[in-house]
């Protein structure tokens, strides 16, 4: 049985995937910052619930020791928790700070905790990064979180071409619109984007039916917007044209809001 480790899983994604993954009779640990908030998906399903702050390192290392005491080991880990934050230039170093904590360095903290016991175990393990489309493309109206996504798939890029020969199988899934909190609610109003993206929104529960079959191969990109692949080769392919289309998109934005 498939022992499962979801940060972030108090709702949207996250929780999705918990729910799908202890459907397919995985063993689960659910972890949100808001213990409420896990401890109810985890009743529901049956898992463990876990609180932690994945910005904090001693947080996760504390996720990683209890999941390991209550599963017996860990075999999927989906280091999924995120924050989205409107703003540019001028937004304030605290909020870059906790952005660029949750959306990266969280993941820094789970590989630090989890490699000395996976790498050459003998037997595969799977890391799965909830990274977003904005890791590839960007996102209009969010400095940090462009900024921050992008690290998070290239961290991601980094430990798969850096480990995948010692046993660890690295995914970075990339949505666009999902309707959750983080689309609808506060810290995505104003982002430029947000309502764009909810056009073509998808449910969560249909991320991670695409997760669950995903996590089953080795492909790096899990893509449940299949368009975003082909953004991204045309972004490679003419950065000057792909930006100025995106700089048309802005104007719009402002046009807009102003009218």
């Amino acid at each position: 049985m498939t022992r499962v480790v979801v940060t972030g899983a108090g709702g949207g994604i996250g929780a999705a995937l918990a729910r799908r993954f202890a459907a397919d009779g995985a063993q689960v640990v659910v972890s949100d910052i808001n213990p409420a908030a896990a401890s109810a998906v985890a009743e529901e399903i049956g898992a463990v619930a876990v609180a932690a702050d994945v910005a904090s390192e001693a947080d996760v290392r504390a996720l990683v020791a209890t999941a390991e005491k209550e599963l017996g080991g860990i075999d999927l880990f989906c280091s999924n928790a995120g924050v989205l934050s409107a703003g540019d230039e001028n937004t304030p170093d605290q909020q870059w700070d906790r952005d660029f904590g949750v959306n990266v360095m969280s993941h820094v903290y789970v590989t630090r905790a989890l490699l000395p016991t996976w790498l050459d175990s003998g037997t595969p393990k799977r890391l799965l990064i909830t990274v977003s489309a904005a890791g590839l493309l960007t996102l209009l109206g969010s400095a940090t979180y462009s900024v921050t996504k992008h690290a998070a798939l290239a961290y991601a890029e980094w430990l798969r071409a850096t480990y995948a020969h010692r046993g660890l199988i690295v995914q970075a899934l990339c949505p666009q619109g999902v309707r959750t909190d983080m689309l609808t609610g506060g810290d995505a109003r104003g982002s430029g984007s947000a309502a764009l993206l909810a056009e073509g929104a998808l449910e969560p529960s249909a991320v991670a039916d695409l997760v669950a079959g995903s996590v089953q191969g080795n492909q790096f990109l899990i893509l449940p917007h299949p368009e975003v692949a082909e953004y991204y080769r045309l972004r490679a392919a003419d950065p000057d044209r792909w930006l100025g289309g995106m700089n048309k998109m802005q104007r719009g934005f402002e046009q807009r809001a102003s009218s």
